[in-house]
């Protein structure tokens, strides 16, 4: 894939939608492009973040390691992010992402996301957005539970 095709893949991503072409390119050529096999691990829970991914292409798992073992939590797709909880608290990763098919991905390192969001105050915003919609998502999980808890 050449840049141009990457920077229209990246057109597609909601975080980055209103990124000019330009900088889109920039951010295509200073960051990884990542290939992951059907079951390899993106990030492991309770690693050091040092990058987000951008999902290119493919389906990942989200994993919660729990004492009764890992439970799948969410699934990722095209243009969804992940690992940004861990750069953003500079705190260790707070779940795995297994790919459950082969997953291609945009590595971000810490430096160019911080560099990002500082100039496009947009993409900031959508990732707050997108961030405040996986807590709510949460909370309805959390709910959903404690009730059925309570009716067993």
């Amino acid at each position: 894939m050449n840049l141009n095709e990457e920077v229209e893949l990246l057109k597609g991503v909601p975080i980055l939608a209103k990124i000019e072409p330009a900088k889109l390119k920039l951010l295509a050529f200073t960051s990884e492009r990542v290939n992951y096999t059907e079951g390899q691990e993106v990030c492991h829970q309770g690693d050091p973040g040092d990058a987000m991914y951008v999902i290119l292409g493919g389906v990942a798992d989200v994993l919660i390691d729990t004492p009764t073992g890992q439970i799948q939590v969410a699934e990722m797709k095209k243009n969804d992010f992940l690992g940004e909880i861990a750069i953003l608290c500079d705190v260790p990763r707070t779940a795995t992402i297994k790919a459950r098919e082969p997953l291609n991905t945009l590595k971000i390192s810490k430096d160019t996301f911080y560099r990002m969001v500082g100039e496009f105050p947009t993409m900031a915003i959508e990732i707050m957005r997108e961030l405040a919609h996986r807590v709510e998502d949460t909370n309805k999980k959390l709910r959903e539970a404690t009730a059925n808890n309570k009716a067993a």
